[in-house]
């Protein structure tokens, strides 16, 4: 019961927070700068998110993902919860598929198979890989309408906050676990 009332409590304080403040900033942003004018660190930031400036409705939840500050909105499909978690992104727009999508499988323990382009791209990479530890979609994955496209964790967090993937979104396994028994079949994703 408890935990009901402190969900609620901090879903009204969001709310008043958003609301309050005009274009809201909730997270930090990194501070520390290269020659390069890059972030030293793998800090992310982001603004929040209104599902119905990207949907038409939560019959089935919603997945928001900004690639530009590397972070994935999630909304149930009441709306009363809201969740923001930290990502990683595609290395470079190429690889970066934007527009509308939406879950198709989910898979605890995903095996890999890197696509034809990636391994022209790293010749190194092996052509399967089995769950595990090593594996790169980490602990779950869920698959999108896309092919080879996935929201995935992964076991290396330094990945976090970075454009580091050839395509995928991932998340920290901890928090890829806690989506993964949020969402189901057919919710709607949007990447932009």
């Amino acid at each position: 019961m408890i935990n009901v009332v402190l969900k609620i409590l901090n879903s009204w304080i969001l709310l008043l927070v958003y609301v309050g403040i005009s274009n809201p900033i909730i997270a930090q942003t990194a501070v520390d700068f290269g020659q390069d004018g890059k972030p030293k660190h793998n800090i992310f930031s982001f603004r929040a998110q209104s599902w119905q400036d990207h949907f038409n409705n939560l019959n089935k939840g919603a997945i928001l993902v900004d690639t530009k500050t590397r972070s994935l909105h999630y909304w149930n499909k009441n709306g009363t919860e809201y969740k923001v978690f930290p990502t990683s992104v595609p290395l470079n727009r190429e690889l970066t598929r934007l527009g509308y999508t939406k879950v198709t499988k989910k898979v605890v323990g995903p095996e890999w198979r890197p696509t034809k382009k990636m391994r022209e791209r790293d010749p190194q990479l092996p052509e399967f890989m089995p769950p595990g530890p090593d594996n790169p979609l980490g602990s779950h994955a869920l698959y999108l309408s896309w092919p080879s496209y996935r929201i995935h964790g992964t076991s290396d967090t330094r990945k976090i906050g970075r454009q580091s993937s050839s395509g995928c979104v991932g998340l920290y396994n901890e928090q890829i676990e806690e989506l993964f028994n949020l969402v189901e079949i057919g919710t709607p994703v949007r990447i932009l």
